[in-house]
């Protein structure tokens, strides 16, 4: 009912229409206790841990079937976890592969066999 009333033009639904989430959580989930452990152990209030957390909320709004209000915030939530994960750093720059082949030219395009009909 949220999302109608959201995509309705000449809706001004304000805050009252808006429905409270209220997410459950199993304090036995081993994802939990991994996250307790490392907000725990964070002493200098490291970034990761609260990407996770809201990951872990946003992820499940979406599987509930809500939409997110800010999706390109969590694009990029994904992107720096995915990053952390594979252990790259924004400095690393990617360097060009000298074995891959060269792009072809406008002209040459004219002459692909992708245009050939029949």
């Amino acid at each position: 009912m949220e999302r109608i009333m959201k995509a309705q033009a000449f809706s001004s639904m304000g805050g009252y229409m808006s429905s409270k989430k209220t997410m459950e959580i199993n304090p036995e989930n081993a994802i939990m206790e991994a996250l307790r452990k490392r907000a725990e152990a964070d002493d200098k209030n490291d970034k990761s841990v609260k990407d996770l957390v809201l990951l872990l909320f946003e992820t499940a709004l979406l599987t509930s079937g809500f939409s997110l209000d800010e999706p390109n915030t969590f694009g990029s939530r994904i992107h720096r976890m995915l990053k952390l994960g594979l252990s790259i750093d924004d400095d690393d720059v990617v360097e060009v592969d000298e074995e891959m082949p060269q792009l072809e030219d406008d002209a040459d395009a004219q002459d692909s066999k992708m245009e050939e009909v029949d």
